[in-house]
């Protein structure tokens, strides 16, 4: 999949999730997954966003099916043990469904807690069903990275469109961005088991997909057990992250064992802010915090002709009288510095 094209700008890599740039220079765009883990609670769902919000994640974000077409016909009648009883399976699917009543809802309390939200449409109805909604991105699950009706139905609406790449083939991926166009989404490295083992993982393929899609944004999609490999997908590049969330890793549901508590989400966002912090530009300097542990430790100040001090100062951007400035003080503190004695 590694490819030698160069990579572009970070503004031609930058998109934007309503007005919310994403992409190198930027802050990491951080989205709670909700997903289902409400298990069609709405006061449930109204908490995790609560939590979300309070841990300063700047989305949260929903599935949306349409369960008779997204369940196999020949599931429909199966029987499963749920919390609400015996059931067969459809109606399960039903029962974990939000309608338009509760996303209205949904959609005013984020809008209280200053938090965006968007969802994963599984289906071509679910799109028309949130474009009723002003949302800032759609969401294309791994699982539906080979649907190529959904691809296009979700393109024509114009909106962002995050993708995840779990369980896909570089072919696969490559196809369903083509059908996407690259210009307006933002591709997200995942691994679809729940949860996923670290060996597994493979986070290096960020800069993979980074190479190959030099004007796409590149993200990450986990589904991992704790907070580390998510930081080291930061430290890697990811402009854009998800983990799933849920108020305990207790309850039902399959998604559940893999999500991320409360204050296990406040960790998270602290953590990827101080990482993303830390990364720099880069750009190997002698910082000003360094200047006295310098003078006081460094034993042998170096031969640096003072042009060539003059010009690394330029180059950090100091104006030439606080170089000159500068180099006076540092000289009368060094005797290292100071012209021999006449012989």
């Amino acid at each position: 999949m590694a490819s030698t094209a160069p990579l572009t700008s970070p503004a031609a890599r930058t998109r934007h999730l309503g007005d919310r740039p994403v992409g190198p220079g930027h802050p990491v765009y951080i989205t709670g997954e909700i997903g289902i883990n409400h298990n069609g609670d709405l006061g449930t769902a109204l908490a995790l966003v609560d939590a979300a919000a309070d841990a300063g994640c700047d989305a949260v974000k929903f599935q949306k099916r349409t369960p008779e077409v997204c369940t196999p016909r020949s599931q429909w009648e199966l029987e499963r043990d749920t919390p609400w009883g015996r059931m067969t399976y459809i109606d399960y699917r039903h029962r974990v469904e939000f309608g338009e009543d509760e996303y209205r809802r949904i959609d005013e309390h984020c809008r209280e807690r200053g938090i965006a939200w968007f969802a994963s449409p599984w289906d071509v109805e679910s799109v028309a069903f949130l474009e009723k909604f002003d949302l800032p991105a759609h969401k294309v699950a791994s699982a539906s990275l080979t649907d190529d009706e959904l691809l296009r139905t979700l393109r024509a609406t114009g909106r962002t469109i995050v993708l995840s790449t779990g369980m896909s083939t570089p072919k696969q991926i490559r196809h369903a961005v083509e059908v996407l166009g690259s210009e307006n989404i933002v591709l997200c490295h995942a691994t679809s088991t729940y949860p996923a083992r670290a060996a597994e993982l493979n986070l290096r393929v960020i800069h993979t997909l980074q190479a190959e899609y030099p004007n796409v944004p590149i993200g990450y999609s986990g589904h991992e057990t704790g907070l580390q490999t998510t930081l080291a997908a930061v430290a890697l590049g990811a402009a854009f992250v998800e983990r799933h969330i849920t108020l305990d890793r207790a309850m039902w549901g399959s998604d559940q064992a893999a999500s991320v508590e409360p204050g296990g989400l406040q960790r998270l966002v602290r953590d990827i802010r101080v990482v993303e912090e830390s990364l720099g530009d880069g750009v190997k300097r002698v910082y000003e915090s360094e200047l006295a542990p310098m003078r006081k430790l460094r034993r042998v100040p170096g031969v640096v002709a003072q042009a060539d001090e003059r010009a690394e100062r330029a180059e950090r951007g100091e104006p030439a009288e606080e170089a000159a400035g500068a180099r006076g003080s540092d000289r009368s503190d060094s005797a290292g510095d100071r012209e021999p004695a006449a012989v």
